[in-house]
């Protein structure tokens, strides 16, 4: 009997004891859980709700679909995805090559490398500032840096921000520049490399090109997934370069999509438009992350 007791006693103990350790972790995961519901979950919720409204912020009306159907007869909603995806096809790329061609240099045995990963590092962390995008517009400005060394080697000066087909370019250019995100993973992907498959090729007589090709790309083409998803992701949420540098001009070249949205939520407060807009951007980007997924079968190495 005393045994049975004493037994009884030890299970409720143990109960207590991962009842105890259950609250610990709720306590501990309890500002995650609310900052997801406060600033995520339920604004998600909501805004679905707006998009089918006339919403402005004093209130407004249940209207359906309206405003998804006027979505598809505005044109600068259409031009604003055409320079979006412009702007993602040609930054995404150019910002990947780049930061692995600088992974890779960063990565052989030489003096000072982990300063100089941090130093490239650098531009990620304050590259999607107010005053970083008020610095870029000033070296490409008329009388800035880059016309300078231009006048400098005999060329002529660029408009860059009154001319539609040249604006882009500088925001293109910031967005390479900030690789750092990028670098420092696919450095930590090629450090995983196995060195006998290059010791290996190179005693079948293969050179550093060729070794690149056949050994590095395939072994990193998980990461390179992973990288080319991330900064999909975010080029079609781009905001702060085309707010504070064009304004989205000129002639709305540089409307971005992020930018045409906050215009007509903050601009003039049709929040229910905006929130249909908001709505159309989730379904383009999960279109192009499943294209992406899809089609990774056939180029990414399964080691």
């Amino acid at each position: 009997m005393a045994a049975k007791i004493e037994v009884e006693k030890k299970s409720f103990s143990l109960k207590d004891f991962i009842q105890k350790e259950n609250t610990v972790g709720y306590v501990f995961a309890a500002p995650f859980i609310i900052g997801f519901l406060a600033f995520t979950l339920i604004p998600m919720i909501l805004s679905l709700y707006y998009s089918f409204t006339d919403f402005n912020l004093r209130g407004g009306d249940w209207i359906g679909l309206e405003n998804y159907v006027r979505l598809f007869n505005d044109d600068r909603f259409i031009n604003s995805v055409l320079v979006t995806l412009r702007f993602v096809f040609v930054s995404v790329p150019l910002r990947l090559a780049f930061g692995l061609l600088v992974a890779y240099l960063l990565t052989r045995k030489a003096k000072g490398v982990s300063f100089y990963r941090a130093l490239y590092y650098l531009p990620t962390l304050i590259g999607g500032s107010i005053a970083v995008a008020i610095v870029w517009r000033e070296l490409f400005s008329i009388n800035g840096a880059v016309n300078v060394m231009l006048e400098g080697l005999g060329a002529a000066p660029v408009n860059w921000f009154g001319d539609p087909r040249m604006a882009m370019w500088p925001l293109i250019l910031m967005s390479i520049w900030q690789f750092g995100s990028s670098m420092i993973i696919f450095a930590a992907g090629l450090k995983e490399i196995p060195a006998e498959l290059y010791e290996a090729a190179e005693m079948d007589g293969a050179n550093k090109l060729k070794s690149f090709f056949k050994i590095t790309l395939p072994c990193l083409s998980p990461v390179i997934l992973y990288n080319l998803i991330m900064q999909m992701i975010s080029a079609f949420m781009t905001f702060t370069q085309a707010f504070v540098i064009t304004g989205g001009g000129p002639m709305d070249s540089t409307n971005f999509y992020a930018l045409y949205v906050y215009r007509h939520a903050f601009d003039f407060f049709n929040m229910g438009y905006a929130s249909a807009m908001s709505w159309v951007m989730l379904v383009i980007i999960s279109i192009f992350t499943v294209i992406v997924l899809k089609t990774s079968k056939y180029w990414v190495h399964q080691n």
